[in-house]
C-alpha cells in the first residue's frame, strides 16, 4: 500500500504525523500549566497534595509523546533533528533539563528521605511548567521566523551565533507562541482541575485563574497569529527557496481544509473557556483541549506544507529544510508507515488508561488512604 505511494506522499504524510503528535503535546502541556497554578490554587497542603497528584497521574502521558514526537522528528526528517539538535543545544539542553526534573520531583516529593524538603521540588514542577513551555513555544517560533545556521555539502551544520538556539529569544514573534503556550497550558491546567478534584474550593480557585489567564493568552496569541498572517514566509520550489509575501495567509487560503481546522480549533478554545466561565460546567478541559489539538496541528501544517519551508535558516537562504530536503528515503518512510498503523491503537490504549485513572475524582479522602500512592 504505502510503497505505491511517491516520495512527496510519504512526505507529507509523516509531516501530517508529526504536527498531530506536536498538537497532542501542546494539548498535555495541561500538566505543566497546572504546575505553576499549585500554589495558587492550593492553599493548605492537603489542597497542593491532591493537585500534584491529580498531575501526577498523567505527567508520563506528557514525557511520553514529547519522547515519540522527537523520536518520530528523528526518523522521518533526520535533517532537522542533526540540524536543530546538533546546532541549537542549549535550547534543548534546557529543555530537556526542564523535564528531568519534573520526572525527579514527582518521584521524591514525598519520598521519607527527602532531605530537600517537599517546596523544593514543587518549586522545580513551577520551574518545568514555566520554563518547558515558554522554550518549547519559543523553539517552534523559529519554523516561522527562522534559525542561524548553515550546512555545507555534507550537510554539516555551523550555528551562526556562541548562544546555540537561545538567540530565538531576540525575536519577539517567538517569544509571543512561547507565552501563548505558557498561558494556554494554564488554562487547561486549571481547567482539568476543575475536572478532576473534588473540592468546592479548588473548582472556584481554579475557575478564577481560567478567566485571568484567558486574557494574557488572547493578547499573545492574537498577536502572534495576525503578525504570522502579515508576514513575509519562506517559500520553495524545484530550485530555489525565496521569500513570499503573506505566504501563511496563502497557505491558510490555498489549504481551505486546514484553514477550517484552525477556525475550529479556536472556537473549541474559546468554547471550553466559555462554557466554564458563563455556566460553570467542569467539562471545558474536552472542549479547549480538541480545540487545542486542531488549532495548533493546524499550525504546524501551514508550516510545512504547500511548498513551505518548515526550518528556515537567516544567515544562508538556501540551507533552509523542507520536508522533502530533511526527509528520510523512500523505502524508511514507507517502513515506518506501516508502524504508523499501529499509532490509533496506542491512543485508544491512552484512552483507556485516561478513563480508568480518571473514573473517580481525586479528594482529600483518597490521599488520606494508607495503601494510596500518593505523589
Amino acid at each position: 500500500m504505502f510503497e505505491t505511494l511517491s516520495h512527496l506522499a510519504l512526505q507529507q504524510y509523516w509531516w501530517v504525523i508529526i504536527s498531530l503528535l506536536g498538537a497532542l503535546f501542546v494539548f498535555l502541556t495541561f500538566v505543566q500549566g497546572g504546575q505553576t497554578l499549585i500554589y495558587t490554587i492550593g492553599k493548605t497542603e492537603p489542597e497542593r497534595t491532591m493537585l500534584v497528584n491529580t498531575l501526577g497521574r498523567k505527567w508520563e502521558f506528557t514525557f511520553t509523546i514529547l519522547v515519540t514526537f522527537g523520536g518520530a522528528f528523528f526518523a522521518s526528517f533526520p535533517l532537522f533533528y542533526a540540524t536543530s539538535f546538533g546546532g541549537a543545544y542549549w535550547v534543548w539542553i534546557a529543555i530537556l533539563f526542564s523535564f528531568v526534573i519534573q520526572a525527579v520531583s514527582y518521584e521524591y516529593r514525598t519520598k521519607p528521605a527527602n532531605f530537600l524538603g517537599t517546596k523544593t521540588f514543587e518549586s522545580f514542577l513551577f520551574l518545568n511548567g514555566a520554563l518547558g513551555t515558554i522554550l518549547i513555544g519559543t523553539a517552534v517560533g523559529t519554523f516561522f521566523n527562522g534559525a542561524m545556521f548553515s550546512l555545507n555539502d555534507m550537510n554539516n551544520v555551523s550555528w551562526e551565533t556562541p548562544f546555540r538556539g537561545l538567540e530565538a529569544v531576540l525575536t519577539f514573534h517567538n517569544v509571543a507562541l512561547g507565552l501563548s503556550v505558557f498561558f494556554l497550558a494554564r488554562i487547561l491546567g486549571a481547567l482539568y482541575f476543575m475536572n478532576s478534584v473534588e473540592s468546592e474550593a479548588i473548582f472556584t480557585r481554579s475557575k478564577k485563574q481560567v478567566l485571568y489567564n484567558t486574557i494574557p493568552f488572547l493578547v499573545f496569541f492574537l498577536y502572534f497569529v495576525i503578525w504570522l498572517l502579515l508576514k513575509d514566509g519562506y517559500a520553495y520550489n524545484e530550485t530555489e527557496v525565496f521569500m513570499e509575501k503573506f505566504k501563511y495567509l496563502h497557505n491558510l487560503i490555498q489549504m481551505p481544509l486546514v484553514a477550517v481546522v484552525f477556525l475550529l480549533g479556536v472556537v473549541g478554545v474559546l468554547w471550553g473557556i466559555g462554557v466554564t466561565i458563563l455556566k460553570n460546567s467542569s467539562k471545558g478541559i474536552w472542549f479547549a483541549g480538541a480545540g487545542t489539538v486542531l488549532a495548533v496541528l493546524a499550525l504546524f501544517l501551514i508550516a510545512g506544507l504547500n511548498g513551505t519551508a518548515f526550518y528556515p535558516s537567516n544567515f544562508a537562504l538556501q540551507d533552509s529544510l523542507t520536508i522533502e530536503t530533511a526527509s528520510s528515503s523512500h523505502f524508511t518512510l514507507t517502513a515506518m508507515s506501516y508502524v504508523s498503523l499501529g499509532v490509533p491503537f496506542v491512543l485508544a490504549y491512552i484512552w483507556w488508561v485516561w478513563k480508568a485513572m480518571n473514573s473517580k475524582k481525586i479528594d482529600e479522602a483518597e490521599m488520606q488512604e494508607e495503601d494510596s500512592h500518593a505523589y
